[in-house]
């Protein structure tokens, strides 16, 4: 195998503004400067004319182009919009009537932006390899399931009681990956580098995990909270025996059924030792981007509403006017205590959700961190219902695979990234492809 180019789709619009430096080509024709492009009759205007999609290769590999008022942290409490700069090829298509920019470039060059939008640059070697081999290794399953026409199908199972829906990547039709956390972070040339991140990816150049002959779905959140999650409860119904079931501390294999309720409840109010738990400032700064460390409270959090606040919210996003909210009930729980299947009792309808990223974007303007939570319903009125709701929770993200903030403090502990990389993907095999 050779290192592939990957398609990476950075964002949609109506109006596109960019710039080029150090000479791009469209065709024969020499471009430079500032441009713009917008959407006129479902097709690109730019420069004058129509067209249904454009290429700007550059001429050299010093040139690269800037985007700008680039959306990161879609829907999630980091929101907000960048200029951001990249290099390699600039493509645009039209799609669903906009225009969509897609950067083309090689494998290993987007790993580099990658493990420093995902991670911090300053991060130590061994926790920048371990990401380099992880982000690799996912990328190329999902192009290889992609080619495969392996995608999932049918991510939403809707019923007059239930409605079951996960997110992935098999929503992007025109590109490999998108440049957000529905995929990878990846922001171009505009995240620092350094000798550390390229040192991780020279060194581990075509390494990836391997189940057998089957490149490992290698997925990561920011904080397991303690433990893993299984793949099943958060995406489409396949067992994957590398994603095993552990918790984040050195005796890993040992810790409570958090499927039963009585102990996810104990586990999440409490603060169990993981590597992931008490993490210095120290570590979080060589590790978390600055928006990242923004959130301080990711371990163990604490969300407060009013009744008009949850029911607000939850009828805005689900669409479901479920009226007075007088319960929140777990059904079923993870091997980590998140949950993916939970009944929402209003005083107009009673339905079910799943599994855990729909749970966190309807009980969030956002997402909550996480799924793993307890919910507490306060202060009931003479008619039984709570006017204050509050939801106690554990952990950031799905914490299925790599748990970033743990895999960073067992860099900062001396494990090198062949431990980390077994610790969180017990069974799977590193080789290299390339």
């Amino acid at each position: 195998m050779t290192q592939p180019n990957i398609k990476v789709g950075i964002m949609s619009t109506d109006e596109l503004h960019f710039a080029f430096t150090g000479g791009y080509l469209c065709g024969d024709v020499s471009v430079d400067g500032m441009q713009t492009a917008r959407i006129v009759d479902e097709a690109i205007e730019w420069n004058g004319n129509l067209y249904d999609e454009i290429y700007f290769e550059p001429s050299s590999s010093s040139c690269c182009f800037e985007l700008a008022d680039v959306t990161i942290g879609v829907e999630f409490h980091w929101e907000r919009k960048e200029t951001q700069r990249f290099s390699g090829v600039l493509k645009l298509i039209v799609e669903d009537k906009r225009i969509t920019a897609i950067n083309i470039l090689p494998l290993e060059d987007y790993l580099r932006s990658v493990i420093s939008s995902e991670m911090s640059a300053t991060a130590s070697l061994e926790l920048l390899k371990a990401h380099a081999v992880i982000s690799r290794s996912w990328l190329l399953a999902q192009i290889d399931r992609s080619m495969r026409c392996d995608a999932a199908e049918g991510e939403m199972l809707i019923s007059d009681e239930e409605i079951v829906k996960w997110y992935d990547r098999e929503d992007h039709r025109n590109f490999d990956v998108c440049a957000d956390d529905h995929c990878q972070r990846y922001q171009g040339i505009s995240k620092a580098t350094t000798a550390t991140v390229d040192e991780a990816v020279g060194a581990t150049q075509g390494e990836v995990l391997m189940d057998g002959e089957s490149l490992c779905d290698a997925r990561f959140s920011k904080c397991c909270g303690g433990a893993f999650e299984q793949f099943e409860n958060c995406w489409q119904p396949i067992h994957y025996n590398y994603l095993s079931v552990r918790a984040d501390c050195v005796d890993a294999d040992s810790f409570p059924d958090l499927s039963v309720e009585a102990n996810a409840r104990q586990w999440i109010l409490s603060r169990p030792e993981a590597f992931c738990e008490n993490v210095s400032a120290k570590v979080m700064s060589q590790v978390l981007n600055s928006y990242d460390q923004e959130t301080p409270d990711f371990y163990r959090w604490v969300v407060e509403y009013t009744q008009a606040e949850l029911a607000e919210i939850i009828k805005k996003r689900s669409g479901i006017d479920f009226g007075d909210i007088l319960d929140l009930q777990p059904l079923e729980r993870g091997t980590s205590g998140r949950i993916y299947r939970l009944r929402i009792v209003g005083s107009r309808c009673t339905m079910i959700v799943g599994k855990e990223l729909e749970i966190r974007r309807w009980l969030s303007r956002s997402h909550l961190y996480s799924s793993a939570f307890v919910a507490e319903m306060c202060d009931r009125n003479a008619e039984g219902i709570p006017q204050r709701i509050v939801i106690r929770g554990a952990r950031w993200g799905h914490g299925v695979g790599l748990c970033q903030i743990g895999a960073a403090v067992m860099g900062e502990h001396g494990y090198n990234y062949k431990d980390i990389l077994q610790h969180y993907f017990k069974g799977a095999k590193l080789e290299r492809l390339y």
